[in-house]
């Protein structure tokens, strides 16, 4: 039940006809005297907030009107003074003047109407039809705007028109009106006929095409429906349940002659065009065989941005943050970022050296990052243009996260200052997966970035592939909606219309902090690049193209036409920018060199030096002192908050926590916790990220304590620290790798002085992000010479549930340099106190390398995975091996196998020697770091051992494990002196076997053999 008087302040009070129609369709058994009269839904004027039924509504404003007659709606009081007349109830009603703003002459003749209708209940039907025929329009008119500039298609792969709308696109042809009219009026849909059109109706208030009028006639109002919805503008947002929002589009939209263009703002539309044509153009002539991905066929989409860019300056934004597939790429970089035209001509130069470390990647792929004076509005501007593979929508997530923590460093909490512009294209849009997770992300409050303006570059084709091959969805930007993000299809050989969206698009996100989609409909005039021939699989869409007036050809005659340029200055205009290009191609001819630090998109000024010097390459100790390790672990074991009721299990938790800390002692948990707590101390932000590692998936974290009495009241103790440390930000994610661990590295990107981690649920969940591994983080330095330095941990082990690299190990600072030169770090660390140093490392480095931990589930809780404080305080480091230490050790001549091992396994291989009394004959060794490889300490443990065999033992199976890995890079080691054997588990296609008793036996398989000495004696 929903008392109209609730929501009085969001819509005006129901009129007498509205009431009595409402009525009379939903209780036409009851009697229509106003004592019984009650408002059931919500008539088709009203918003959708309305809903259920209003007791008792219409008795109360009677004992108001009784009190004071002015005190109700005009139809109101004349009602009641019909009723208590004695008329009957389907006459009492009858239609008070219009309202004053409404014409003089539109009073006169809907009064004459009124007076010469003795069907009142007719007239009320009308009104209701026309109110029925605006939200028509409303929702549906976006279905026959004319969008495809090559009037071949339509864009939202119907060509029918929608049943309720009443129209006719070519100019309002009264031929196809009246036909569209008399099929509505067979149908039912209205009740209207041609009769109709000359008579004048009232408008409801969510509707402005009246602009200052009240009341129009029935062809007026369908005509400027048409001309606010069905023209080259299609509006989809009444799908938006929020009248404010929806009530500020239709205003953008319906009001007359509010898309006004002064002549100063189409000479700069024209001006940008000239740039973004000719600039096209110029590299066709200069590198006709070179393939760049051009714009050709969109060319609108560089006025386009910079208008995005214009009104968001002028509303407050300093830095914009973008994200685009290669095509356009570089028309971009040079009329939007503004990059230097000469850096991108020498990149087509085949002989161009590279002079940066890396191999860089084609020039349609890399980034810019810019700062500018915006000459609209005189305001400096940072662009930054972020690198993106071939992966089409793999930046989407990145430029979230770059563009979050831009927002977090410099404390803008509402995005006012710091935004992000996606561009996409239509089948990418439609087709990949990551779009809906990065929309997913865009309104949960640790991953928001208040807004987005995605571009859709609309070519109505998919490399080869036809739109109706290519998604289910009749537009390729349907899966906004789930946001409820408003979306704008423009016609892109309109660029008036186009800038008009743009602009509204910018203001929406500025108003509302909400994501917007402008979608470009446009087409490709080339195929999918500058070689390919499109005509083999779409010969009458390129039929037509060949044949289509470019938009700046368009555009100039229509300003020549209007007055606004002559002929001379536009080609004035065209002569000026090949100039500029020309001169750029002479001084390109001079860069020998490919400096691929000019085309970062997240420059670190100031880091990779100290005092003007290039930092050291050493690593400090990552031990800390015992006060500052005892300190943590007492707030880690704590609540610091007063009358905070936690968890009873978890009180238990906390006090084991705090018996470690008096017994000197860290678990896992622990572990990671001082690691943290002492970089928040030093400065260093440190965000969290992924799917419940506030709690942790095996429960052993609890960085966020719930109030068991007060919901939604919570803890982070961790924030509890220091007096002045840095924040800690931890949050759960939603269920998604691809799209979380893309905005973590983005967040990452921003600031080489913060540590960022992204923890999976499950180790091998991060498959479904491989794109992001494979494309940003393995790569990152060698293609886009970006230093990062994000942590992946991955929760790993079986729980029941080459070329080798070879370098000069005997050089001096040789584990730094190590690091350096890999492209990222992994660790398997089989204790708490090594999990602990190279967390702490990983800030301490005078670089930045992605960091890969393999996380154990078992080790959280194992008995035997404690670490001292002895082997945290300082002067202590990450080992990137761990020598055996126990009695085999102090006898190395005597011992008969050396066992390699990383991570878990450890405790199995122990357990069972102890077992097997082969404690002085069996040294087990632990890889900790594998990727670099320590050949170096290897070495010393194989020269240690002179008598005993190698083995490899890993709990994975052969196919799946370390030993492809790690084999060749021992031999290496040893120059190939001995081999290397295998013990473990046997191929396998799946990871797991599922059943308990199998795993239990394949592991003991894998102990025997790693024990038994005669286990290779007959192989060869």
């Amino acid at each position: 039940m929903f008392h109209l008087r609730t929501c009085a302040a969001k819509l005006r009070p129901l009129t007498a006809s509205q009431t009595v129609k409402t009525f009379s369709q939903n209780r036409p058994a009851a009697a229509r005297t106003f004592q019984q009269i009650r408002c059931y839904s919500a008539p088709v004027a009203a918003e959708p907030f309305l809903s259920g039924t209003s007791s008792n509504y219409v008795e109360e404003m009677y004992c108001a009107w009784l009190e004071n007659p002015k005190s109700v709606h005009k139809s109101w009081d004349i009602f009641f003074r019909n009723t208590n007349a004695g008329a009957p109830p389907g006459t009492a009603y009858q239609s008070p003047l219009p309202l004053s703003r409404g014409s003089l002459a539109a009073v006169a003749h809907a009064q004459s109407l009124v007076e010469a209708q003795p069907n009142v209940d007719k007239l009320v039907e009308d009104h209701l039809a026309v109110q029925s025929l605006i939200r028509a329009y409303q929702i549906r008119g976006h279905h026959v705007a004319q969008l495809d500039p090559l009037g071949i298609l339509d864009a939202d792969l119907d060509s029918s028109v929608p049943a309720d709308i009443i129209s006719s696109t070519d100019k309002l042809d009264l031929a196809v009106f009246k036909e569209r009219l008399r099929m509505l009026t067979v149908g039912g849909f209205y009740g209207l006929d041609e009769s109709d059109l000359d008579k004048v109706f009232h408008l409801p208030t969510t509707t402005f095409i009246g602009g200052q009028e009240s009341a129009l006639p029935l062809r007026e109002i369908i005509r400027r429906l048409e001309m606010a919805y069905c023209q080259h503008i299609g509006v989809e947002f009444m799908f938006i349940n929020d009248l404010e929002q929806c009530q500020w589009i239709r205003q953008k939209f319906e009001t007359p002659g509010i898309m006004q263009f002064t002549n100063e703002e189409k000479r700069t539309l024209l001006a940008r065009l000239v740039r973004s044509t000719r600039f096209e153009e110029f590299l066709q002539r200069k590198w006709s065989s070179e393939k760049r991905f051009g714009l050709e066929g969109c060319e609108v989409l560089i006025p386009a941005l910079k208008t995005i860019i214009d009104k968001s300056s002028e509303n407050g934004v300093d830095y914009v943050i973008m994200g685009m597939p290669h095509r356009g790429r570089l028309n971009v970089l040079a009329n939007v970022i503004r990059k230097e035209l000469e850096q991108i001509f020498c990149q087509f130069d085949s002989k161009l050296e590279a002079a940066d470390e890396g191999s860089g990647d084609v020039k349609y792929h890399l980034g810019m990052y810019h700062r500018r004076i915006n000459r609209v509005t005189d305001r400096n501007i940072t662009l930054s243009l972020v690198a993106n593979p071939s992966h089409l929508e793999a930046a989407d997530p990145v430029v979230m996260g770059k563009t979050k923590a831009e927002q977090f460093y410099c404390g803008d909490t509402e995005g006012k200052k710091v935004m992000s512009i996606l561009l996409h294209g239509d089948a990418a849009f439609a087709g990949q997966g990551i779009v809906y997770e990065t929309f997913h992300l865009s309104d949960l409050p640790s991953y928001t970035t208040h807004g987005t303006v995605h571009v859709v570059v609309n070519n109505q084709i998919g490399f080869t592939t036809d739109p109706r091959m290519a998604r289910s969805s009749p537009y390729p930007t349907d899966v906004a909606r789930v946001v409820n993000a408003p979306i704008f299809h423009v016609n892109s050989d309109d660029p008036e219309a186009v800038m008009y969206v743009c602009k509204v698009a910018a203001e929406w996100r500025s108003t509302f902090h909400k994501d917007v989609v402008v979608d470009l409909v446009c087409y490709r005039r080339n195929g999918h690049n500058e070689m390919d021939e499109p005509m083999f699989t779409q010969p009458l869409m390129y039929k037509q193209i060949r044949k289509q007036k470019p938009v700046l050809q368009k555009y100039a005659e229509l300003l020549v036409s209007q007055g606004v340029v002559n002929q001379p200055e536009y080609e004035e205009e065209i002569s000026k920018y090949d100039k500029i290009c020309e001169e750029a191609f002479a001084r390109s001819k001079d860069e020998k060199i490919l400096h691929i630090k000019h085309w970062l998109d997240s420059p670190w000024p100031g880091f990779f030096t100290l005092d003007g010097q290039p930092r050291s390459m050493s690593c400090p100790s990552t031990g800390l002192t015992e006060d500052v390790l005892t300190h943590i672990g007492n707030v880690a074991s704590s609540v610091p908050v007063e009358n905070f009721t936690i968890h009873g299990g978890l009180s238990r938790i906390l006090k084991t926590r705090g018996e470690l800390v008096k017994n000197r002692t860290v678990d896992w948990a622990l572990a990671e916790y001082m690691a943290f707590g002492s970089l928040l101390k030093d400065g260093i932000h440190i965000r969290l990220s992924g799917q419940d590692v506030e709690r942790g998936t095996f429960s052993h974290r609890h960085h966020v304590l719930h109030d068991q009495n007060v919901d939604k009241r919570t803890c982070i103790p961790m924030n509890h620290l220091w007096p002045n440390q840095a924040p800690y930000t931890v949050c759960n994610s939603s269920l998604s790798e691809y799209g979380v661990l893309g905005f973590e590295l983005g967040f990452a990107m921003a600031s080489p002085n913060a540590l960022v981690l992204w923890e999976a649920q499950f180790g091998d969940f991060h498959n479904t992000a491989q794109c992001i591994i494979d494309q940003f983080i393995c790569p990152g330095q060698a293609k886009w010479v970006r230093q990062i330095g994000i942590v992946l941990l991955l929760p790993h082990g079986m729980e029941g549930m080459v070329n080798p690299d070879h370098k000069d190990w005997h050089q001096t600072n040789f584990d730094i340099n190590q690091l350096y030169d890999c492209n990222w770090v992994v660790v398997n660390c089989s204790t708490p106190g090594n999990f602990f140093h190279v967390l702490r490392r990983q800030i301490l480095l005078p670089f930045r390398k992605p960091l890969i931990i393999f996380t154990p589930k078992s080790l959280l809780r194992h008995p035997e995975a404690r670490t001292s404080f002895d082997e945290m305080l300082p002067g202590t480091h990450f080992q990137r091996v761990i020598p055996e230490d126990g009695p085999a050790a102090q006898d190395p001549e005597n011992v008969k196998r050396l066992l390699f091992c990383t991570g878990k396994v450890y405790y199995d291989l122990t357990r069972e020697r102890k077992a097997r009394g082969m404690v002085e004959q069996v040294a087990i060794t632990r890889i900790e770091q594998l990727s670099p490889f320590p050949f170096d300490l290897l070495l010393k443990e194989v020269q240690k051992y002179p008598n005993a065999e190698l083995a490899w033992c890993q709990e994975e199976h052969k196919n799946q494990g370390y030993y492809d890995y790690v084999k060749p890079r021992l031999r290496t080691t040893i120059s190939r002196a001995k081999p290397v054997w295998y013990a473990g588990r046997d191929p396998a296609a799946a990871p797991a076997t599922g059943n308990k008793k199998t795993h239990l036996t394949e592991l003991q398989r894998l102990l025997d053999t790693a024990f038994d000495l005669d286990a290779f004696k007959n192989f060869s």
